[in-house]
């Protein structure tokens, strides 16, 4: 698309809007996300097993993803080495190194003595190698300011001294004393001494998620301290067989409880005394949760503010209680919940150590059946040579997921993933985005090879998605079209990853360009076509990102790039929104790049052809900009007023934000509540 204002150019714009590493951009290849996330941890992360490079790409979600306390969300050891541990002696030498690490633990590790808690360092994720992770009569400890810490994947268990309701023996499975940014996910912690999770004297901004919690007496407590400051999430957990604190919350700031699973089986050993408790100066926010033959599901002091909503009680008997005014956790971070009635089902299939990790399955999204893998390899190791022939190779009308899985290497070429191929997951095998590059130069003015005309836009693309529930993942695509070489060539529109298609993911990657280098079209202005992603880099500098799908672009980096000449200028948006749909929401993100003060727009509206009927809409909210991004930050294009359309932001934060005014709209609490990630993706859950 042109910058030239008072011509016509083509105008692809289109919703996503990620991130920028500049791998292309040797200058670039150290920004860092906000002030501490540098390039996601590729830089310096060796190759590592497949396990390990998986879950250290993983970032978490509720309030551990929230920028505080100098902490912007939680992503653990990425940015370090990855490790694999199998005895005591290394597990402790790199939990407790002030370094970063991916720490995987490939086997069953023994605590000696029984009820050792490893003291671990801030910017860790320690994670079972598939089911193999087990520690056994003891945990980890995490202290007064340590941060940034994961703990995923693993099981840990058996501490328990004989003494149900034991006074002398302090053992737990993941203690916290005045940690923040923590991420406890997908483990199964069960019969300890004392308590499986104990969050204590302030600990704060952690999530707990996915987890089994059974065989216990203490399960989960949270507080021990009078001040009322702390915030977690806990979300998607089984709790069986656990007779109190499930969980305990004492002067917490904020408790946000959704889609848990308390049961408490008749006839065993162990019988529930209490389920969910809001004490003290709480206030809590419980939704969607399911409780089954449970003694007093629900209580609160009467100090304590509870808010429930959506929750189903079968079998419980006694204290069910709710009253006063909590929070709105959205006002914190985006959310989706699954219906009440399926999470049984959904965490007793979902829930613990997993033999691989990958976004969990949702009642409304199952599991998807095996996927076939077609290997790509540039040496011949592989099923193919090139991207493109295993794609030729993949069915027309599959029904099932097709994994094309492309070794380490630069692959110099165009990929095209038809209409009639869907379920298509192009995905490189390397432990970094960086190792696996698909990169092609074309341009929209350049003449094709079979003399039928131009490529136009579109047709520049290196990779090009048009098929339904199609993915891209852990791999780099590249356009690398030289304006500087071109200057006399019409139509510098150099498109790195177009999509044209409905339910896409883009997680993991990196998407170079410079001129229009992200389009996210629909395959049709009637259709609908949403993207959503995730963990990524866009680089660019002139309407690149762009086009008419709804596309959510979440914890992402926005890298803006110099012109070919050296000089500083551009607009990171162009939606041609359709009217009466959502258009490019941009959320925890971050827009940086080596450019001068004040010199790029977050957006403009396109109206293609000078269509009257779109709406073009970019919202930008809860992000970090960069002084790069102009006071007034929003413009006009092709005759149409910006103001005419939809631009807005809410609650960004850099030396690039501002605040409301004429030129600058800023959301509402009330309209922001309507702009969330769930309103953008319109009951579709991405999965894996």
């Amino acid at each position: 698309m042109s910058d030239n204002h008072g011509k016509a150019r083509h105008r692809r714009r289109k919703t996503a809007l990620v991130a920028g590493v500049p791998l292309t951009l040797a200058a670039a290849g150290t920004l860092a996300y906000g002030a501490v996330l540098g390039v996601f941890g590729e830089a310096a992360q060796p190759r590592a097993a497949a396990a390990g490079a998986a879950w250290a790409t993983e970032t978490a979600d509720g309030f551990a993803s929230v920028n505080a306390l100098g902490q912007n969300g939680t992503y653990g050891g990425r940015g370090g080495k990855t490790v694999t541990v199998r005895t005591l002696a290394d597990l402790e030498k790199y939990a407790t190194a002030p370094e970063p690490y991916v720490i995987v633990v490939a086997a069953t590790i023994d605590m000696n003595p029984v009820g050792k808690e490893i003291k671990v360092a801030s910017d860790k994720t320690i994670v079972g190698s598939g089911t193999s992770g087990h520690i056994v009569g003891g945990g980890f400890f995490l202290g007064s300011g340590v941060h940034n810490v994961i703990i995923r994947n693993l099981t840990i268990r058996d501490s328990y001294q004989g003494t149900w309701n034991d006074k002398d023996h302090d053992f737990d499975a993941v203690q916290m004393d005045g940690a923040h940014h923590v991420w406890i996910d997908h483990n199964d912690l069960r019969h300890m001494a004392d308590g499986l999770i104990d969050s204590r004297k302030d600990t704060t901004y952690v999530t707990v998620s996915w987890n089994k919690l059974s065989q216990n007496n203490k399960t989960f407590g949270i507080g021990w301290t009078t001040n009322t400051t702390a915030d977690l999430t806990i979300h998607h957990n089984w709790l069986r067989e656990t007779e109190q604190r499930n969980p305990s919350t004492d002067n917490v700031a904020h408790a946000h409880l959704y889609n848990n699973f308390l049961e408490d089986v008749s006839g065993t050993d162990i019988a529930s005394s209490y389920g969910n408790y809001a004490r003290g100066n709480t206030k809590m926010v419980l939704e969607n949760s399911y409780f089954q033959g449970l003694k007093n599901p629900v209580t609160k002091d009467s100090t304590a503010a509870l808010v429930q909503r959506g929750n189903i009680f079968s079998g419980t008997s006694g204290r069910n209680e709710s009253g006063g005014t909590a929070f709105d956790p959205k006002t914190y971070y985006s959310y989706t919940l699954d219906k009440a009635a399926d999470v049984p089902a959904l965490l007793k299939s979902g829930a613990g150590p997993r033999g691989s990790i990958g976004t969990t399955a949702t009642a409304a999204t199952p599991k998807a059946a095996a996927a076939t893998t077609l290997t790509v390899a540039k040496d011949g190791s592989g099923q193919f040579t090139t991207v493109q022939k295993a794609v030729d190779a993949v069915p027309a009308g599959n029904t099932a997921r097709v994994v094309i899985s492309v070794a380490p290497g630069t692959y110099r070429e165009v990929v095209k993933v038809p209409s009639n191929k869907p379920h298509v997951t192009i995905q490189g095998s390397g432990g970094s985005r960086k190792d696996t590059t698909i990169v092609y130069g074309n341009a929209a003015g350049m003449q094709k090879p079979d003399g039928s005309g131009t490529y136009g836009t579109p047709g520049s693309a290196t990779v090009s998605i048009q098929s339904d529930d199609s993915q891209v993942r852990n791999l780099t695509v590249t356009n690398d079209f030289d304006e500087a070489a071109n200057q006399s060539l019409n139509g510098h529109q150099a498109v790195a990853l177009l999509t044209q298609a409905d339910r896409i993911v883009l997680d993991g990657v990196i998407v170079n360009g410079d001129q229009d280098t992200l389009e996210l079209e629909t395959a049709a202005k009637d259709k609908l076509g949403r993207v959503y992603v995730t963990n990524s880099y866009i680089t660019g500098n002139v309407d690149f990102v762009f086009g008419r799908a709804t596309v959510v672009v979440d914890k992402s980096v926005i890298t803006l790039k110099k012109r070919w000449n050296g000089t500083s200028a551009g607009y990171i948006t162009a939606p041609s929104t359709p009217a009466n749909r959502k258009g490019i929401l941009i959320n925890r993100s971050t827009v940086n790049g080596d450019v001068a003060a004040a010199s790029f727009f977050l957006g403009r509206n396109w109206h293609p052809g000078g269509d009257t009927t779109v709406d073009p809409q970019t919202t930008v909210r809860n992000s970090t900009l960069s002084a790069a991004i102009k006071s007034t930050p929003w413009s006009d294009m092709g005759g149409f007023s910006w103001k005419d359309d939809r631009f807005a932001e809410y609650k960004n934060t850099g030396a690039g934000s501002g605040s409301a005014s004429g030129d600058r709209p800023q959301l509402t609490d009330a309209q922001a509540a309507d702009q969330e990630v769930a309103d953008w993706l319109g009951g579709w859950t991405p999965g894996a």
